[in-house]
């Protein structure tokens, strides 16, 4: 198998990252990819604590269309450039959500959870609150997606299920997938009766992970219970990371003996095996 796009694409338009969409665009094709898909973050009401200075993720939608549309044109013979976001979402922030994928022709939408209860995993104060207790923070990510999904289903597929599993204070918790089977069986389950699709994000193996988001068994778990499709993402915020291994990816994707990724334009998969 070979990956033939990285649909999880970050650039300046991320509050998180300053790296041109060009360089992006650029560093695809030296790596051979046929297609990049721009998937910058709109998390609308994300916790004032966590803003450096008065940088929101947040971006202005015109100007990313825009700028998308030119390098499209500028590449259209080497390489196809899709313009997509990645959804923070929250059930109290729905409408908006709904209102910019309606407004907007993306081709792609990824829908993730960043925050649980507006605490951000990534930082301590997360785990503070819970007592730095791994199983309990993780179980309350998962079951945060489930209610997600539940108030918001206009998105193509669920960004990096198990992402949470990078942050856990706990330096010798093993994190097993069956430890939290119900919950993860509800959000597959529920992905699978909207018609929706995850994502593997190979962010988990950059972070030092022995596996990419989500992990091995849930992704099989997936397609035992009936899915139908995926997408491969680097989640990358800089050149440097974008396609990031991709061709070991690959090689788990091919032993686990799934199809090949699904490519989206226009909120439909162009690729049909």
């Amino acid at each position: 198998m070979k990956i033939l796009g990285d649909y999880h694409v970050h650039s300046a338009f991320s509050a998180d990252s300053s790296e041109a969409m060009e360089r992006m665009v650029e560093q695809g094709m030296q790596l051979g990819l046929q297609h990049i898909c721009f998937t910058d973050h709109m998390d609308y009401d994300f916790p004032a604590q966590y803003l450096e200075t008065e940088k929101k993720f947040e971006f202005d939608v015109d100007v990313y269309f825009d700028q998308i549309k030119k390098l499209q044109n500028t590449y259209k013979s080497d390489i196809q450039i899709h313009i997509g976001v990645e959804l923070g979402v929250k059930p109290n922030i729905v409408s908006q959500l709904e209102k910019l994928v309606t407004s907007y022709p993306f081709d792609f939408v990824i829908a993730s959870s960043h925050l649980l209860d507006n605490y951000d995993p990534y930082f301590p104060d997360y785990w503070a609150h819970i007592n730095n207790h791994s199983e309990t923070g993780i179980r309350a990510y998962f079951q945060s997606i489930y209610e997600n999904i539940q108030a918001f289903d206009n998105f193509d597929v669920y960004g990096h299920l198990d992402y949470i599993v990078r942050y856990i204070p706990d330096p010798l918790f093993a994190y097993h997938p069956e430890q939290f089977q119900e919950e993860i069986d509800r959000i597959l389950k529920l992905l699978i009766k909207k018609g929706k699709g995850i994502e593997i994000n190979t962010a988990g193996l950059k972070y030092g992970l022995p596996f990419a988001h989500p992990k091995e068994e849930i992704v099989t778990r997936f397609f035992d219970l009936g899915g139908s499709y995926y997408t491969v993402g680097s989640d990358a915020h800089k050149a440097e990371h974008l396609g990031y291994a991709f061709a070991e990816e690959a090689i788990t994707l091919d032993k686990l003996g799934l199809p090949a990724p699904s490519l989206f334009v226009a909120r439909s998969i162009i690729n049909k095996w």
